[in-house]
């Protein structure tokens, strides 16, 4: 099972992360990552991320609102 980032810009299109992420083998291994680097992946042109398990989606999520937060 394996945890992974996808990188979008505001319009929804995909992009290159600023950071490369690593393989997570778990959800919160990723989410901890993320933590770390949102700020780094937002000034790099990422607007918002998605977290798949394998090929599923678990949620979405704006790296914006959390810089406004």
């Amino acid at each position: 099972m394996a945890w992974i980032w996808r990188f979008e810009a505001a319009d929804g299109t995909e992009t290159a992360p600023a950071v490369e992420p690593e393989e997570f083998t778990t959800q919160g291994d990723a989410e901890s990552w993320i933590g770390e680097v949102w700020k780094e992946l937002l000034e790099g042109g990422a607007a918002q991320v998605r977290l798949f398990e394998d090929s599923t989606e678990i949620y979405k999520m704006s790296l914006s609102a959390a810089a406004e937060a």
